[in-house]
């Protein structure tokens, strides 16, 4: 379906000798204490568990050892509005491919919001030419509802042969916006690039050239998507969803 080119990123792991402990954030977290040698999908890799399993610390920390800012963008956004990120990027070593990227871009549902104003605090300088906000769609992201922000973002920034890092980009987007995200991702795999995707959605873990991690209490493992509880949560939702709401909603007598 998708061709194989050479990572960007080939893995990524920890630097396990300059640990401070175990048992202090986030290295406490069973994702990352068990983090040996992570190998990413020259494609797309999925990071993908429930909530406070470490999604986001992990995807953040492999950002930031990349080089993006840890509220997101691309590599030349160098604004901090908030210092709540962890310092694991500094204990992770990063083995990367013998190309380059010609792109690249952080792109985190929670922190979107920051981007967009640094976006019009740097067009507002009059040297500043062309403006930032047309590589976005040339409309203010301010201007448009979160869901519209994230994807013309997504559809207009990304340019190709690059190297995407996306933080549970379907926090915006609904199901049919989900769609158009993965025939975009293929656009842009077949264009040379790179994608790692923190996520609980189904619809994006469904892209077939890719790797799924599930981050679990016992650490990382590879999974289908079929095994994931996300999947099996909603299949089971919709093939028997009466049964189901009867068991959430019943009112004891």
């Amino acid at each position: 379906m998708s061709f194989y080119h050479q990572p960007y990123i080939r893995s990524v792991s920890l630097k396990r000798e300059d640990l401070p402990s175990l048992h202090s954030y986030p290295f406490n977290i069973p994702s990352i204490r068990y983090l040996k040698d992570l190998s990413l999908h020259p494609n797309v890799t999925f990071i993908v568990g429930e909530n406070g399993m470490g999604k986001s610390t992990l995807l953040e920390a492999i950002a930031m050892a990349i080089g993006f800012n840890p509220e997101g963008g691309s590599l030349n956004f160098t604004f901090s509005t908030y210092d709540s990120y962890s310092n694991l990027d500094q204990y992770m070593k990063v083995v990367r491919g013998i190309d380059r990227p010609q792109d690249g871009f952080f792109l985190r549902a929670e922190s979107f919001y920051n981007v967009a104003t640094n976006i019009e605090e740097m067009d507002r300088d009059p040297l500043t030419a062309p403006k930032v906000i047309d590589s976005f769609g040339g409309k203010s992201l301010h201007e448009q509802s979160h869901g519209e922000a994230f994807f013309s973002t997504f559809m207009n920034r990304f340019r190709g042969k690059g190297l995407y890092i996306l933080d549970e980009p379907e926090a915006a987007l609904s199901p049919l916006r989900q769609l158009s995200m993965l025939s975009r991702i293929h656009e842009l795999v077949n264009d040379h690039s790179q994608f790692i995707i923190a996520t609980h959605s189904p619809i994006l873990m469904a892209y077939p050239s890719s790797n799924l991690i599930q981050l679990t209490d016992n650490g990382l493992s590879e999974a289908n998507l079929e095994d994931t509880s996300h999947y099996q949560i909603m299949k089971q939702f919709f093939e028997d969803r009466e049964r189901m709401l009867f068991h959430l909603l019943k009112v004891e007598e």
